[in-house]
C-alpha cells in the first residue's frame, strides 16, 4: 500500500496557514482573529507532524506538544481579554475597541 506522498501534507498546510493569514489582515472581529491564529498555529504543527514522521524521528511531534499548550495559553487568556472588553465597550469589532482613550 502506498502512503500519501509529503507535499500533500504540506500543501495542505500552506493553505492553512494562508487562510489564517487572510483571516488576520481582512477579518476584524477578535474572535475570529484568535480563531485564525490557531488556524496559522495548527497548520505550524501539521508540518512539524509531517517532517517528523518522514523523518523517521520523534523531535518535531515532542514540539507539537510545547505549541499545542501555548496555543491552548493563548486562547484561554485571549478570550478572557476579549470577554472583559466586550464587557466595557459592548463590541468586538477591532476597529472600534481602542482601550488607550480615557
Amino acid at each position: 500500500m502506498s502512503s500519501v506522498p509529503m507535499e500533500y501534507y504540506l500543501i495542505l498546510s500552506a493553505f492553512m496557514f494562508c487562510v489564517g493569514v487572510a483571516g488576520v489582515l481582512i477579518r476584524r472581529n477578535a474572535i475570529i482573529v484568535f480563531m485564525c491564529i490557531e488556524l496559522m498555529l495548527n497548520s505550524a504543527n501539521l508540518t512539524l507532524v509531517t517532517f517528523s514522521s518522514y523523518l523517521g524521528n520523534s523531535i518535531g511531534q515532542i514540539f507539537v506538544f510545547f505549541v499545542m499548550t501555548v496555543a491552548a495559553a493563548e486562547a484561554a487568556a485571549g478570550l478572557a481579554i476579549i470577554i472583559a472588553i466586550f464587557r466595557n465597550k459592548k463590541t468586538v469589532n477591532i476597529d472600534e475597541i481602542n482601550i488607550f482613550k480615557w
